[in-house]
């Protein structure tokens, strides 16, 4: 039950906001700016804030970070050789790409925070600060390789990873936690309650980017997409982390991660680069929708296990 309840009210704010925009409630304009706020200013509150206050020294920081780097980069790999063998449109590949390999951290710490409390919320916050990075190298790399235009430069590159807010704020708040800087009992207070709004907000924000109407337009990639992401994907970051020897609650956050849909930003960066926008939205509300089922089902799995 204990799962159940904490999955419930989260993909109820979800539904929420999509029944506003389907509402048209307070007005179309409202949420793409509540978006851009909460994106640039409160969601990098809170990874500052939890960051810099939260107790890191007991974290095995390298295992856990490893094994998240080896299960992408095993379901990379699959995801190039099922290409090989089956050969998608390219641009087709990219929205399939990004589906398999990217997560919503809107609903990763929502679902962290109110399962396991501040221990798994520093662990997933830990796992952010390096998975982030990675995600939007591997990312862009296919959009060069598969797509490519003159909009991905060396400089481009660069600067989609450093200038991205959430690294910034990780980066950040690690940084302030390492150096045993405090930031001053104000500061503090104002990120604290900046932050309090994040994830709702951020919840609400799922659901107003969901495009149900998609899903009539059905695709074997949108399915290829989904099994690989909320099925291949949670069983291999479990035999990987089987093998390093994490423990529960590290294994925990690792499958929550792993389960989740993936991010409403592959919409964006798809339709920068040149990718399939009609398949990574199916792919976006597709995912949304059984993702409940996928975290369910993988999280008694971790209990029953360990």
């Amino acid at each position: 039950m204990t799962i159940i309840n904490t999955l419930i009210p989260i993909f109820f704010l979800i539904m929420l906001g999509y029944t506003f925009k389907h509402l048209k409630f307070p007005h179309e304009d409202f949420w793409k700016y509540l978006d851009k706020l909460n994106y640039f200013v409160l969601f990098p509150s809170l990874l500052v804030y939890k960051l810099s206050t939260a107790n890191i020294q007991n974290i095995n920081g390298f295992d856990f970070v490893l094994t998240a780097f080896i299960s992408i980069f095993i379901l990379s790999f699959l995801l190039i050789v099922y290409n090989k063998i089956f050969t998608f449109e390219a641009s087709s590949f990219t929205s399939i790409f990004q589906g398999a390999i990217r997560f919503n951290t809107y609903v990763l710490l929502a679902l962290v925070d109110a399962y396991m409390g501040d221990e798994g919320l520093v662990l997933a916050l830990f796992l952010m600060t390096f998975v982030i990075p990675l995600l939007n190298i591997l990312c862009i790399s296919i959009f060069s390789i598969y797509v490519p235009n003159d909009k991905v430069t060396p400089l481009s590159f660069i600067k989609s990873v450093l200038y991205n807010p959430l690294i910034i704020a990780c980066i950040s708040g690690g940084a302030l936690n390492f150096f045993s800087i405090d930031l001053p009992l104000v500061m503090q207070s104002t990120l604290s309650i900046m932050s309090s709004a994040a994830l709702p907000l951020g919840l609400l924000s799922v659901g107003v980017g969901l495009h149900l109407s998609s899903l009539r337009e059905t695709k074997s990639a949108l399915f290829v997409s989904s099994i690989l992401k909320l099925i291949i994907f949670p069983f291999i970051i479990m035999g990987v982390s089987y093998m390093i020897g994490l423990d529960k609650t590290q294994t925990t956050v690792l499958v929550l991660f792993a389960s989740l849909p993936t991010a409403s930003s592959a919409y964006v960066l798809a339709r920068e680069l040149g990718g399939d926008l009609k398949l990574i939205s199916s792919i976006i509300s597709l995912q949304t929708l059984l993702s409940a089922v996928s975290i369910f089902v993988f999280l008694k799995l971790v209990d029953i296990l360990l």
